[in-house]
């Protein structure tokens, strides 16, 4: 039913007790995760930024200029053009304010569209992400699947003959994703920097357009409060 994936190019990966550490193609370099504070210290000085100007729309000097205006027209105006501002501040404080939310991460998350561009980037050259342990994302993934269904299957098995042989399918399933665990770990890493790098790329285009709202309500604001 199976058998057992090729097995890394260094290293002796085995479930055995005191077996040698499978080494990976990246063991050198730092862990994904590691970026995940500075993306989030990035996010934290994007909502401290604009929450300076939020501070700076409600505080005494656009009261003060309120008392300038003329009319029920020029202070309708005038309030319009502060809400747009604030409206500005707040679409980027609760955009930036996503990347601090941890996102959940499993095997599932691999199919999402948010992270089709590090899949295709392992699937375009698998050979130095994975080794000779797989040649694309579903094919590292595909052990688990097959254990489970082997598992499955046992359970349901009632002759005797029949579980002894799913009992070594399985224990050569089992083999096969203690081979492939530690890549797949890495890949759930990459992939759950990947969904955090997205989120503040997205709340950075957000936030060019609450910076263009910033500046309208602003403009609006004191072209009615400076006459």
């Amino acid at each position: 039913m199976t058998s057992p994936a090729p097995g890394p190019e260094a290293g002796a990966p085995s479930s055995e007790p005191g077996a040698a550490v499978p080494v990976l193609p990246f063991d050198a370099l730092p862990s994904p995760l590691d970026a995940v504070p500075e993306l989030r210290a990035a996010a934290r000085w994007m909502i401290g930024a604009f929450g300076a100007v939020g501070a700076a729309l409600i505080g005494g000097g656009p009261l003060v200029a309120v008392g300038k205006v003329d009319g029920l027209g020029e202070a309708a105006v005038a309030g319009a053009a502060l809400l747009v501002a604030l409206a500005g501040v707040s679409l980027a404080v609760w955009q930036v304010s996503r990347v601090l939310v941890p996102p959940v991460t499993t095997t599932a998350t691999l199919s999402d569209p948010v992270v089709r561009g590090l899949r295709e980037l392992v699937d375009a050259s698998p050979a130095d992400f994975f080794g000779a342990v797989a040649d694309g994302v579903d094919d590292l993934l595909r052990h688990r699947a097959v254990a489970a269904n082997v598992q499955r299957a046992l359970t349901a098995e009632t002759d005797p003959g029949r579980r002894e042989l799913l009992r070594r399918h399985l224990g050569r399933a089992r083999a096969n994703v203690a081979r492939t665990d530690p890549y797949v770990r890495w890949l759930l890493a990459m992939a759950h920097v990947w969904q955090i790098r997205a989120a503040l790329h997205t709340a950075r285009r957000w936030c060019l357009l609450a910076v263009l709202l910033v500046a309208v309500g602003a403009v609006g604001f004191l072209t009615v409060t400076g006459k």
